[in-house]
């Protein structure tokens, strides 16, 4: 993945946007990873017709935003098997994501 500086700031190519938690686009991993609402508008201006979305994280959501949660948390899982070391650490950026989204 190669980064290009735009603005001072180091900008993932094909994201468009700032990736560092500096830039407030998204969230430390103490505060539960993920990103910040900035970076979700952020983002969807610099990727016109973007539905990209913040996290759910309320207790009981409508049907639509719990079928989003639903689906975040069985791909999380997947991430999960997939970096075992990850998955064993309760300070890595999934587990934190995955405990802001409630899964």
């Amino acid at each position: 993945m190669g980064l290009a500086l735009r603005g001072g700031g180091a900008v993932r190519k094909g994201m468009g946007i700032a990736t560092s938690v500096k830039s407030g686009n998204f969230r430390s991993t103490k505060s539960g990873a993920g990103m910040t609402k900035k970076g979700v508008a952020a983002y969807r201006r610099a990727n016109p017709g973007s539905k990209l979305q913040t996290a759910v994280t309320e207790s009981s959501p409508g049907p639509a935003r719990a079928k989003r949660r639903k689906s975040f948390c069985a791909r999380s899982a997947g991430q999960m098997k997939m970096y075992p070391e990850a998955a064993k650490d309760p300070n890595s950026r999934i587990r934190q994501a995955r405990r802001r989204w409630k899964c």
